[in-house]
């Protein structure tokens, strides 16, 4: 795998293979084992969008595999002062093994791939989030023992929304979401998922959407950059959180995941977030299993 752009990108054979592996780093990990597969290698971490998961997954993740990881806020880079990205991929390329990428357009993670000769991951954009919801995937299986399951996703239809449509249809799950009208998918996302006929659906009232739910995802109204329409997204996600009364039509033992921070008593409650707490922080710690499965995928190759 030379990048993880998007999981448009991935093969549900490509997918699996990631979880896979990042299941088998998780058990080293948990019994001790070293695995220094990049050893010398050098992780550059962009973040024009601020973070403490991906930072501290991606870091920690890049030293458990024997290599290390830069920091390089937009502040401190050229392409903060308006370098095109096309030359910071090509310097950045004669530099380092590998780029990790938090941005706002997906054009420019795209670009990086494109002009840089080095693995490009996306640690999140606008338009998607892959590496979360690789780890949403990881703890999903790890918890029901497959994928054959009914996934709702409750919000916004933002980056998150779009990955977890793409990857949970790609490995076969079936899947609904609840979004109100002006706040849907986005329309690559939604054309993607008509080749999925009977598996998706889409509604604007999450009881709907939740019946019989093996797993239900929800994120914060109102993401990065968007603060401005704070009131207006509080006023049109009314009747959207995650509640007591939404898991009552999902199937019993249905767990509840947020990729955080969460915002309680507004996307969901402090009563549902707390009984599933150690739920959503498996999936938490699994942004670490998986992006290290995505560190070994792209720059090993470059090793070899």
């Amino acid at each position: 795998m030379k990048h993880l752009l998007k999981l448009l990108d991935l093969t549900q054979e490509e997918i699996v293979s990631l979880l896979d592996l990042a299941d088998r780093l998780k058990a080293e990990n948990k019994a001790g084992i070293p695995h220094p597969i990049l050893k010398g290698k050098t992780l550059g971490m962009i973040f024009e969008k601020s973070s403490t998961r991906t930072r501290v997954s991606f870091e920690t993740g890049m030293f458990q595999l024997g290599g290390q990881a830069l920091f390089l806020s937009s502040r401190d880079l050229q392409i903060g002062r308006g370098e095109p990205v096309q030359d910071t991929a090509r310097v950045l390329s004669r530099y380092l093994d590998g780029i990790m990428i938090r941005t706002f357009a997906q054009q420019e993670v795209e670009d990086l791939a494109r002009y840089g000769s080095i693995p490009i991951i996306n640690g999140l954009t606008d338009f998607c989030h892959p590496c979360q919801v690789l780890a949403d995937l990881q703890t999903v299986r790890e918890h029901k023992g497959t994928l054959d399951v009914n996934m709702c996703y409750i919000g916004d239809g933002n980056n998150m929304a779009n990955s977890l449509i793409v990857g949970f249809l790609k490995v076969g799950a079936r899947v609904s979401i609840a979004c109100p009208e002006n706040y849907q998918p986005d329309a690559q996302v939604l054309e993607f998922a008509k080749a999925y006929p009977g598996k998706f659906f889409m509604t604007d009232k999450p009881m709907e959407a939740a019946k019989d739910a093996d797993v239900i995802f929800t994120d914060v109204w109102t993401s990065m950059g968007q603060e401005e329409e704070r009131a207006a997204r509080e006023k049109a996600f009314e009747g959207y959180q995650v509640n007591a009364q939404l898991l009552s039509v999902a199937h019993e033992g249905c767990m509840v995941q947020h990729c955080l921070p969460a915002h309680r008593g507004e996307e969901i409650t402090e009563e549902v977030f707390e009984a599933h707490a150690d739920e959503i922080f498996d999936e938490a710690e699994n942004r670490l299993h998986a992006q290290k499965a995505v560190l070994v995928a792209c720059m090993q190759d470059v090793q070899e």
